[in-house]
């Protein structure tokens, strides 16, 4: 059972990876606070958390909790928990604060305390809204993640960034706030529609570009990224991938150094295009998957990779099912760049761009959206690379 943990001091938790685990969800809530399971026991510093409160409200999707809602209150239950429920609507667009007040209304009714535990039950968008929810209840309870998305497994449900979405901007309401653990069970991705697991996807080809070259030249190797993917391929991943961003998060829980806007490789313009959308034409990993298209050009122009290296990237992107085109639907470029001028990481109209040098490895370059700078990136700059990304035909 692979085990990996995020070192963060008195807040360190572990990344628990097996078939199986969702049934496992009580005895593993149980245990916390007290010991931590042997693969990691001697790396961990002393337990200073308490134990969870007999209270454990699994905040979830109506579409999720058809499939493992019965299984992980059975779990819950069997663990000797008092367990409630809470059902939010499943889509991104639903990353609220309308969303928040439904989780604030169900712990008030249902007496959640602080030592009161709320279970995220699915993927990314119930992973933030739940953490944010636990981040600010009580000025903050338990949180414990229980990934269903490859996306969450892999990214979203790692390293304690919690939030929801403003109408005019991703993730701009929310707070840091770590889960107590992160249970990771592969067989519920069984059940994931397919557009869901390609998303996910764009994340996994993410770490591979950022940081672990083996990685990327597995899944170049790979003779499918889709849905039906090899077990051991799978299980690989899972674990390498949740290791690069708890190793990340370890050095840098709160992208005060710098180290953690890496993890962002693909997310700036990705962002903005799930904006101009509205959060309602591409999911996340899609607009991802795009940002990265569009950060390797970038990095192309700036003279800092070849051609040839975007092109491998975009080929694996392509054979994850993932397009390299923008949608359709965006009918003006200078939405997107009015949109990134609104991105949290923008300060003083100023920002940065994470580029590859070569797969495996990135520079921080500097955003300035009127440069004429060869070494910075522009809105000129941006806009060209986003002009070579229109679908055909509607130039």
């Amino acid at each position: 059972m692979p085990s990996i943990l995020v070192n963060l001091g008195a807040n360190s938790y572990e990344i628990s990876i097996a078939s199986g685990n969702l049934d496992r969800l009580g005895t593993t809530c149980r245990t916390l606070g007290s010991n931590r399971s042997q693969s990691i026991a001697s790396t961990l510093p002393p337990v200073t958390a308490a134990p969870l409160g007999n209270k454990v409200m699994v905040v979830s999707n109506k579409t999720v909790f058809d499939f493992y809602g019965d299984r992980a209150i059975r779990s819950l239950t069997a663990a000797k928990f008092e367990v409630s429920e809470c059902l939010l609507d499943d889509g991104e667009q639903f990353k609220t604060l309308e969303s928040l007040q439904q989780i604030y209304d169900c712990a008030l009714e249902n007496g959640l305390e602080r030592s009161s535990t709320l279970v995220a039950l699915g993927g990314g968008v119930i992973g933030d809204m739940t953490g944010f929810a636990a981040a600010t209840w009580l000025r903050g309870i338990n949180v414990v993640q229980v990934p269903t998305t490859l996306l969450a497994m892999v990214d979203s449900s790692i390293g304690g960034k919690t939030g929801v979405n403003h109408p005019l901007g991703k993730n701009l309401i929310g707070a840091f706030h770590q889960p107590r653990l992160v249970l990771t069970d592969p067989q519920v991705l069984d059940t994931l529609p397919e557009r869901e697991f390609r998303a996910g996807m764009a994340e996994v080809i993410k770490y591979g570009i950022i940081g672990d070259r083996e990685l990327f030249e597995q899944l170049a190797a790979a003779t499918s990224l889709q849905q039906r993917i090899d077990p051991e391929l799978l299980m690989t991943i899972l674990t390498r991938s949740a290791k690069a961003k708890a190793d990340v998060v370890s050095k840098d829980e709160h992208e005060t150094l710098g180290l953690r806007a890496t993890l962002n490789y693909g997310h700036t313009i990705g962002h903005a295009i799930e904006s101009v959308t509205q959060y309602k034409i591409v999911n996340h990993g899609e607009a991802v998957a795009m940002g990265m298209v569009a950060a390797g050009q970038l990095a192309v122009q700036l003279k800092l990779w070849t051609q040839a290296e975007v092109q491998r990237q975009n080929d694996v992107i392509t054979k994850a099912g993932l397009s390299t085109r923008l949608p359709d639907s965006i009918n003006n470029l200078d939405d997107i760049i009015v949109a990134l001028q609104r991105d949290k990481k923008v300060k003083a109209g100023r920002g940065v761009f994470i580029l590859p040098t070569k797969i495996g490895e990135t520079q921080t370059i500097g955003y300035e959206p009127t440069s004429s700078d060869v070494n910075l990136v522009s809105d000129l700059l941006i806009k060209q690379v986003l002009e070579s990304m229109v679908p055909t035909g509607n130039n």
